[in-house]
């Protein structure tokens, strides 16, 4: 089989596309031949060795799939062959077959695309369980979604606008700005041009954001968290910005707002029926026609350092996806 590999940490561009030996499937797992593979920030963090996941080199990037079940191990049904499934990795989906615990794929519904299917979890997951489960958003509430035409930004202004929040987008360009209102934002700041904290106050007149959505960090964070209303809850989800900011304690004092952690792939481990349930909910959303995943681009596998070079340099919007 053909894989990504990362034989060395670095820029995108280091990465190698080799031939390998097709993984061996020991008893309890499967075998899934890759169709598409989502593109990632961790994905960038991990080629660089900035992740806090390090694996032993050489290994490939990729946190997801989907695919098809092409062989079962000892003691796992043959009924699964054929199977359409995605699956959520530590690393190692950029290759053309992946060996995963027989547990691990979630079922590929038939209305869902092998595209759609291998960017739509993690996105769809992180900001759904952000907003329910962490956040505790209601209906009428003010959202703030910063980076907001990335994936899981994206994901998360389709999902507010959904559960009946007022969204406002925040974003580095109008042409990404216009893409969260076509996903439902009903306001937009665009923080290349306009004060964010500023703007924020304009548009809920003093109040500020009940629940601020941030996979950025850095400036936008130390901006946004100012502006955070009473009781409000400020989701930390990541920092594609590069800095980790730090939050001065008075702010979460006198606002009586809570910062909150956010890292979803932890619920597979710690509490499975959370991530569980809020897969199956998103399903059923997509299934529906309630949910409209945005690819950007296709790339092949031997463009997979172009497709990681995007991310970096923050031209993505949506999802990226490699398709095998």
């Amino acid at each position: 089989m053909r894989a990504v590999l990362c034989t060395e940490h670095g820029a995108p561009e280091s990465l190698v596309v080799a031939d390998l030996p097709s993984p061996v499937v020991g008893a309890g797992q499967v075998k899934i031949r890759v169709r598409a593979a989502g593109v990632n920030f961790p994905d960038v963090l991990l080629v660089q060795g900035l992740y806090q996941l390090k694996p032993r080199l050489p290994f490939s990037p990729g946190l997801e799939i989907a695919g098809e079940i092409i062989e079962v191990g000892a003691g796992v049904e043959s009924s699964r062959l054929g199977e359409r499934v995605m699956a959520i990795l530590p690393y190692g989906g950029f290759a053309e077959e992946v060996v995963v615990p027989a547990s691990a794929p979630l079922p590929l519904t038939d209305s869902m695309p092998d595209e759609v299917g291998a960017g739509f979890a993690l996105v769809y997951g992180t900001a759904h369980v952000a907003l329910v489960q962490r956040g505790r958003m209601q209906a009428g509430e003010t959202l703030l979604v910063l980076g907001a035409a990335g994936g899981v930004g994206l994901a998360a202004v389709e999902l507010g606008s959904l559960l009946g929040a007022r969204v406002i987008a925040a974003a580095s360009t109008d042409e990404k700005l216009a893409l969260a209102q076509h996903y439902g934002a009903t306001e937009g700041i665009n923080y290349s041009s306009e004060s964010l904290r500023d703007r924020i106050i304009d548009l809920t007149e003093g109040r500020g954001a009940d629940v601020i959505f941030d996979p950025v960090g850095g400036d936008q964070f130390d901006q946004a968290v100012r502006r955070i209303a009473w009781e409000g809850r400020y989701l930390v989800i990541g920092f594609a910005s590069g800095r980790i900011p730090a939050l001065p304690a008075n702010i979460a004092l006198l606002k009586n707002a809570s910062l909150v952690g956010v890292y979803w792939g932890a619920y597979w481990e710690h509490d499975l029926a959370v991530a569980g349930d809020s897969i199956a909910q998103l399903q059923a959303w997509h299934a529906a026609g309630q949910l409209h995943p945005h690819i950007q681009q296709s790339f092949t596998l031997d463009e997979a350092d172009q497709a990681l070079r995007m991310l970096m340099e923050r031209r993505a919007q949506g999802k990226i996806v490699l398709t095998l």
